[in-house]
């Protein structure tokens, strides 16, 4: 129960995360222009890099540390401290490289200021410890209000392109104000402590583990951006970020699972339950799959017309990179159960590291080629191909841990269904001129089509939802 819980609240919040972009990207889109847009990806994605210094693998690994020692209220006061001071202190050498930084680089200075209060809002943000103890309702509640204001903020602020620092502005100070009030929260959990108890580097090495592959994830995530602003030009960064951001929005829904299972999962692995594990595996595998494949072939089949009704003439080519970029849904909703929910959880640390450098690796040398000749559209295929490189790589480490014909035995069902709902979406797409009602009509169309083709095809996730609709103790997640 306390599983579906928490997917609830953050699916919720995930949702609603959906209909701010919604609201806004056009918005901004149409307001400050593709060079704006662009301007804002590119300096995002540099202070993004000192926003990885500073975290340090730090937030994934405090998750799942929390998650080991909740049960034991001092230890995990004390584990909680060490790794929040120990933050304190990357955020600070990372705040000083990023001066050194401002004072060799000659352009965008202002916007570059106001991107780094991120980085600053790193110290602050202490939703992993909530996320460690299952507690999804402080970060959705919290962040959902931010949000909010931020919004409006947006609106009442941001009137035309002079208003670019403003609304960057709006967006760092949102993060930081957000992170902060999560402090509040933490005295129902800690106890007191002696601080000179504390070992605070005992955690360094470890959190180093896990930063290896952010360092990886970080070149296919936003290098790509970095890279098409130098390489190709600043507004080829703009119409990449605006598909990625579409992409990611439908994605969001899908790794919030992956968020709510993480810390489960690693506590189930603590307690010695490898069977448990592994039904929690098979459960969330099964439910990506089927929410992932309609969503990749939708986007796919209405990227061309509705990219330049959303967001405005000027991103007419964001419809080609999102037909192209469409693939990574699945590809990454799959990984965030491989990676997040498995390898993680389990403490196979050395495997998932191998897989995300993998894919560094593959998209660092796609990118350079296809970013010259393609712009925004070789980095969409560079993206899909490293990304699909991750999940095929952490499925062979699973390949002896798990059985794979069981895991994937509905594959064919799901992705059969997704063919014959595409095909309609896309003729109808063809046929009627672009518009809210039109796309309201693919979408009811899309899911009916896709719906009829699950039952005919009868994939096993139908009883468990059968199960969770009978269940009265919704014991929907321990049942396979």
């Amino acid at each position: 129960m306390k599983i579906l819980k928490n997917y609830l609240y953050n699916a919720t919040y995930q949702l609603f995360i959906i209909i701010v972009p919604l609201i806004t990207i056009p918005y901004i889109s149409r307001t400050i222009g593709p060079h704006g847009v662009g301007i804002n990806t590119f300096t995002n994605s540099v202070i993004q890099y000192f926003i990885l210094l500073a975290t340090l693998g730090l937030t994934m690994y405090g998750n799942r540390q929390i998650a080991y020692t909740r049960n034991n209220k001092v230890k995990m006061t004390k584990t909680f401290w060490e790794i929040e001071f120990l933050i304190c202190i990357t955020v600070s050498i990372s705040y000083l490289m990023f001066f050194i930084f401002l004072q060799i680089n000659n352009g965008f200075q202002a916007y570059y200021l106001a991107q780094s209060v991120t980085v600053i809002a790193v110290a602050f943000d202490i939703s992993w410890f909530f996320m460690g103890v299952e507690n999804f309702r402080v970060t959705v509640i919290r962040n959902a209000i931010i949000k909010i204001i931020s919004v409006i903020l947006i609106f009442m602020f941001v009137k035309n392109s002079n208003d670019l620092l403003k609304y960057i502005l709006i967006n760092s100070l949102s993060v930081l104000v957000g992170n902060i009030t999560f402090w509040p929260y933490l005295k129902k959990y800690l106890v007191k402590i002696n601080f000179r108890s504390l070992n605070i580097f005992t955690h360094l090495k470890p959190a180093l583990i896990l930063f290896i592959p952010q360092i990886a994830t970080n070149i296919y995530v936003v290098l790509n951006k970095t890279m098409l602003g130098a390489f190709s030009n600043i507004e080829a960064a703009g119409y990449f970020d605006n598909s990625d951001k579409i992409i990611k929005i439908t994605l969001a829904v899908l790794t919030s699972l992956a968020t709510v299972m993480m810390p489960r999962v690693a506590n189930t692995f603590a307690t010695g339950n490898r069977k448990k594990v592994n039904e929690y595996l098979k459960s969330s595998l099964d439910f990506t799959i089927l929410m992932s494949i309609p969503m990749m072939f939708g986007i796919s089949a209405i990227a061309v017309k509705f990219a330049p009704w959303f967001l405005g003439d000027d991103f007419k080519i964001v419809g080609k990179v999102m037909e192209l970029e469409a693939p990574v849904i699945l590809v990454i909703a799959i990984a965030s159960v491989t990676g997040n929910q498995y390898l993680l959880p389990t403490n196979r640390n050395k495997e998932y590291t191998i897989s995300v450098t993998f894919g560094a690796v593959i998209n660092l040398v796609l990118n350079i080629p296809l970013i010259i000749y393609y712009g925004a559209l070789g980095t969409a295929i560079a993206t899909v191909i490293s990304e699909l490189c991750v999940t095929l790589t952490q499925i062979y480490f699973m390949r002896k841990l798990v059985n794979m014909g069981d895991l994937f035995a509905d594959f064919w069902k799901y992705l059969l269904s997704g063919i014959v709902m595409y095909v309609f979406v896309k003729i109808l797409n063809i046929i009627l001129n672009f518009n809210i009602l039109t796309l309201l009509l693919q979408i009811l169309v899309g899911i009916l089509i896709y719906l009829v083709m699950i039952f005919i095809t009868h994939p096993s996730v139908l009883d468990f939802i059968r199960t969770f609709i009978r269940n009265n103790n919704f014991k929907f997640w321990s049942k396979h």
